[in-house]
């Protein structure tokens, strides 16, 4: 499965933005889809997933602020970032999972979102 990010960009403080994840064959057969991010100097870590059965869960960081979405009719994964701050400024990455007799991850390339006034 290929995974390929797009809307990253610069925004200004308490702005929004909105990431997508388009997949090269149906989301509906990966048991999760989820974002990652990566800040400069630190490790990568997990922003937001949605499994299969639309069961989310959130970094406490971005809880109430970021929402995960998928379109299984479009291949897509969705990320609304609001309330955006410095902190979140990272190159945001998408990961799907799927169970093939043993666990499988596929990652886009990611997207840069800058959060600066």
């Amino acid at each position: 499965v290929q995974l390929l990010e797009s809307g990253g960009g610069l925004v200004q403080p308490g702005g929004s933005l909105r990431l997508s994840c388009a997949a090269s064959e149906s989301i509906f057969s990966l048991n999760s889809m989820a974002w990652y991010r990566q800040a400069p100097g630190k490790e990568r870590e997990l922003v937001a997933l949605i499994t299969n059965s639309d069961v989310t869960n959130y970094a406490d960081s971005v809880k109430g602020r970021f929402t995960i979405s998928k379109d299984n009719a479009k291949n897509i994964v969705s990320l609304q970032m609001n309330s955006l701050n410095p902190d979140d400024t990272a190159v945001y990455y998408c990961e799907g999972r799927q169970l093939r007799g043993s666990w499988m991850e596929f990652w886009g390339k990611g997207t840069l979102v800058t959060v600066s006034s």
